[in-house]
């Protein structure tokens, strides 16, 4: 049985001037090497809790433990440095080069300069950038789905036990999506690291996650296997979402 990463104990977050919480009492483990989905529409709360486990919001009330370690006693900046971080955005800085960009937090956390050369160059490789070719240009000289892949690059740079990816394929076109989905997998099955995405898409949560967390109005409606939701749903908004899948399903055949 493999350690437990992320652990949130009755974990509830309110913001000032809204009429309910957007998470409420949330209770769950994740195992270490597991690649959670998050799952849900917009306002139910999933990135709300995606970014209290870097501290970005902090919960109301319960406590949220990193490998047994509440992190409510960590230094924020320390915590942060510790987790790797990507958004739908990217942010890129402009003003820096795609490898200056990588090397930030090795830079921080003050490793050698011919480590970080080295992990700056294994890891644009890994994401399909030759380090000879994109590592001096600027972000505004790539692609978006080459901006998400430095974005990728630069939260693994520091090696990470846990990734938080919030919607970062949310504004690629499909195919670039697609690539981007099928590349994110093997480098989870490459590394023994936690994944933690949000989406509000699906079909992505099925293809990516081996265990999809679906929350609804700040609380969770189920957290199991693909297969689980799918075939024994355990709440009607679950059953809502694969109903609105299926039926897509069906377009296609039609077409077809």
């Amino acid at each position: 049985m493999k350690d437990t990463a992320i652990e949130f104990r009755q974990v509830s977050k309110k913001f000032k001037g809204a009429g309910k919480p957007a998470v409420s009492d949330v209770s769950l483990t994740i195992r270490e090497g597991e690649f959670i989905t998050i799952l849900g529409s917009s306002g139910c709360g999933k990135t709300t809790l995606l970014k209290m486990v870097n501290r970005l919001y902090e919960p109301d009330s319960g406590e949220i433990l990193l490998f047994g370690k509440p992190i409510a006693k960590e230094n924020p900046m320390e915590l942060r440095r510790k987790i790797g971080y990507v958004i739908q955005q990217v942010g890129l800085f402009p003003h820096m080069t795609v490898a200056e960009n990588v090397s930030i937090v090795p830079k921080m956390l003050k490793w050698e300069p011919g480590k970080i050369k080295e992990r700056v160059e294994a890891l644009l490789t890994m994401a399909g950038l030759d380090p000879e070719q994109y590592g001096k240009r600027y972000p505004r000289q790539l692609s978006g789905g080459q901006q998400q892949r430095v974005g990728l690059a630069r939260a693994l740079a520091a090696d990470p036990k846990i990734l938080l990816l919030d919607e970062p394929f949310g504004a690629l076109d499909a195919i670039t999506r697609s690539v981007l989905q099928d590349e994110l997998l093997k480098v989870h099955q490459e590394m023994p690291k936690t994944f933690l995405l949000v989406t509000h898409d699906i079909n992505e949560a099925l293809k990516l996650g081996n265990r999809i967390l679906v929350m609804n109005e700040g609380k969770v409606c189920q957290f199991g296997t693909p297969r689980e939701i799918v075939q024994h749903p355990e709440d009607p908004f679950v059953e809502t979402l694969i109903r609105s899948a299926r039926e897509q399903e069906r377009l296609w055949e039609e077409l077809l």
